[in-house]
């Protein structure tokens, strides 16, 4: 029987989250204490105490979402014990800082990093995202590809049957209606910043490359299966690389699911704030054993 750990991305916030974690365990306190320092102001206060609107805010959500992330698995101390870990976008992070093969600071450091830029990126390109759901991945793909006069892509592939795409707000428009033609249950627009895991993020991905080059990755201490390889990766050169590429390029998450079990996991624990991973793991692998840990 092997575990595996799983962190949310963006999407996954609340407000209040954390602050059962906070005032019941000494190390997870002493992580938010020093997210504050570090990031010079007040991220618990947003988290604990701070409106839905504040807490959508790119720089605040990737912050907030990996820093609960983190702390949830510091304090469960002996019980983290990973088989692999892989995390959904910015999951990511909490994934290589949780299993060693980035120092906490650090990990925080690139994440504020890369909503900044994310969020500079949004305001650029005005661009949004859909989801599609009740077709296939081939194709959600196909119907994207046809769509050359606007910037549209497939982005996140949850689970069968769920694929989010990504492009210009023209683009995503067009390609909505395109997918309910071809027999979409739902093409649902999504209320976030811009065009995640698209094209459109290349200044994004320009600005976090300087940063990532200037950061040291270490051997994480098991396999973690990246979004854009969606396959067992532990070179650090290797982690950096994909690290990197994952800002223009989409999240194989069905197929990273897909791999860890035939890799062995049997149980799957998803640290951090909702249970949004629970419930797409259930739907790509019904035979695995699914839980979650937020305090």
């Amino acid at each position: 029987m092997k575990k595996a750990f799983v962190f949310p991305g963006q999407g996954a916030q609340f407000v209040g989250m954390g602050l059962p974690l906070y005032e019941s365990n000494e190390k997870a306190k002493a992580l938010f204490d020093e997210a504050d320092r570090i990031l010079g102001f007040s991220i618990t206060e947003e988290m604990f105490r701070g409106s839905d609107e504040g807490l959508r805010q790119t720089k605040v959500t990737q912050p907030a979402v990996f820093l609960h992330s983190v702390a949830v698995a510091v304090a469960m101390g002996k019980d983290f014990a990973p088989d692999m870990v892989a995390g959904h976008s910015l999951g990511e992070f909490s994934a290589l800082v949780s299993a060693k093969a980035l120092s906490f600071e650090d990990g925080l450091k690139l994440v504020s990093a890369r909503a900044m830029a994310m969020q500079k990126a949004c305001e650029q390109h005005p661009s949004t995202m859909a989801a599609i759901l009740g077709l296939t991945d081939e194709k959600v793909k196909e119907i994207c590809q046809g769509i050359t006069e606007e910037v549209v892509v497939a982005a996140n592939f949850n689970s069968p049957g769920q694929v989010v795409i990504s492009g210009t707000q023209e683009g995503i428009k067009i390609a909505c209606e395109k997918m309910k033609e071809a027999g979409a249950k739902r093409a649902l627009p999504l209320k976030v910043g811009g065009a995640f895991h698209s094209p459109l993020m290349e200044p994004a991905r320009q600005e976090l490359a300087e940063a990532i080059e200037k950061t040291v990755f270490h051997q994480p201490i098991c396999p973690i299966y990246q979004n854009v390889v969606a396959s067992a990766v532990v070179a650090p050169e290797e982690i950096k690389a994909n690290l990197l590429k994952q800002l223009t390029a989409p999240v194989r998450w069905t197929e990273t699911i897909r791999q860890m079990v035939a890799d062995g996991a049997t149980h799957f624990m998803e640290c951090g704030p909702g249970k949004v991973l629970q419930g797409l793991i259930s739907k790509i692998a019904p035979e695995v054993t699914v839980e979650g840990r937020e305090q």
